[in-house]
C-alpha cells in the first residue's frame, strides 16, 4: 500500500507543475496588455511602467516563470492590487466559506441521489424508474445560473423563507447548497441506479435472499454497500467541479468564498488575485483526484497490484 501511495503522489507532482505552468501561460497569453487594462487608457506611461515593474512584467518571460513557480511553491501568490493584502491570506480567509458550501451541496446531493437511485434500481422498468430518470436528466440539464435566480425568486422574494444573499446562519446556506447540489444529485442518481442494478444481478444477493434475508435487507445490507464504490469515486471527482460551479453560485448569492473573490478580482482587473484563485482551484481539483485514486485503491485491492 505504501508503494501504491508513493507512486500516485509522485505521478501527481508533474500534473501540479503542468497546471501551474498552464495558469501562468494563460494569464500571459490573454490578448492585450494586462497592466494597461488594470490602469485604464488614461494612465500615464510612468504609471504603466511603475506597475509593470511592481508585477515583475518587465523581466524576460522565462525569468517571470521561474519566479512564479518558486514563489508559488513557497505559498507566496503575490499581493492583491485591490486590497493590498497578500493573495494567499485572502484565499485562506475565503476557503472556509467555499468548503462549507461545497460540503453542504454534496450532502444535499446525497440526500436526493441515494434514495432516488435506489428506488429507481429496485423498481427498474416501472413508472417510478421513468420519473427518477426524467428528474435526473432534468437536473443535469439545468445550469446553476438559471436554477439559482429561480430559487431566489421563489423561496426568498415570493415566499420569504430564506435570505437571498450573504453568509452567517444555516438559512443562508440552503439556497446556494441546493443550487450547487442539484446537478450533482442528478449525476449521482444515475450512477447509483446503474451500479445498484448491476449488483442486484449478482449471485450473492440471490444467496442472501435464499437464506431467508428479506429483499429490502438484501438490497440495503449487501447490494447497496458494494454499489456505493463508484458513487464515492464520482463524488470525490466531482468536488473539483463543485468548486468550479461555486464561482457562479457564490456570485448569485453573494457568498463570500473563492468564487466570489475570483469574480471580484476579474472585475477590478486584479491580476495577482485572479492568478492565485485559478491556481488554487486547479490544485484542489488535482488534489481531490489524487485522494479519490488513493481511496479507490484502498477499497479495491486489485487496483494496488495492477
Amino acid at each position: 500500500m505504501v508503494h501504491f501511495v508513493v507512486k500516485r503522489v509522485l505521478l501527481t507532482i508533474p500534473v501540479v507543475i503542468g497546471v501551474a505552468t498552464l495558469v501562468f501561460a494563460l494569464i500571459h497569453l490573454v490578448p492585450g496588455d494586462p497592466v494597461q487594462a488594470m490602469l485604464g487608457e488614461s494612465a500615464s506611461p510612468s504609471e504603466v511602467a511603475r506597475l509593470r515593474a511592481r508585477l515583475g512584467l518587465d523581466r524576460p518571460l522565462l525569468v517571470q516563470y521561474a519566479a512564479f513557480m518558486g514563489e508559488a511553491a513557497a505559498g507566496n501568490l503575490g499581493v492583491s492590487l485591490r486590497t493590498n493584502q497578500p493573495v494567499a491570506r485572502e484565499l485562506a480567509a475565503r476557503v472556509p466559506a467555499t468548503f462549507e458550501l461545497a460540503i453542504a451541496s454534496m450532502i444535499v446531493a446525497l440526500l436526493i441521489a441515494i434514495p432516488l437511485g435506489v428506488l429507481a434500481a429496485v423498481r427498474a422498468g416501472t413508472a417510478l424508474d421513468t420519473v427518477a430518470t426524467v428528474v435526473a436528466l432534468g437536473g443535469m440539464s439545468m445550469p446553476g445560473f438559471w436554477v439559482g435566480p429561480l430559487l431566489a425568486i421563489v423561496f426568498s422574494v415570493t415566499l420569504g423563507w430564506f435570505p437571498v444573499s450573504g453568509r452567517g446562519t444555516l438559512a443562508h446556506l440552503v439556497l446556494p447548497a441546493a443550487t450547487l447540489g442539484a446537478p450533482l444529485a442528478a449525476t449521482l442518481t444515475r450512477v447509483t441506479r446503474a451500479s445498484l442494478l448491476e449488483e442486484l444481478g449478482e449471485l450473492y444477493v440471490v444467496a442472501a435472499m435464499a437464506r431467508g434475508c428479506s429483499r429490502a435487507r438484501a438490497v440495503v445490507r449487501h447490494a447497496l454497500r458494494n454499489s456505493l464504490i463508484p458513487v464515492v469515486t464520482i463524488l470525490g471527482m466531482q468536488f473539483g467541479a463543485v468548486l468550479t460551479g461555486a464561482v457562479v453560485t457564490e456570485t448569485i448569492f453573494a457568498w463570500p468564498g473563492i468564487g466570489r473573490l475570483l469574480v471580484q478580482s476579474i472585475a477590478t482587473r486584479d491580476y495577482p488575485a485572479v492568478q492565485g484563485c485559478v491556481l488554487f482551484i486547479a490544485v484542489v481539483y488535482v488534489g481531490m483526484n489524487l485522494l479519490v485514486d488513493l481511496v479507490y485503491g484502498l477499497l479495491d485491492p486489485r487496483i494496488r497490484y495492477e
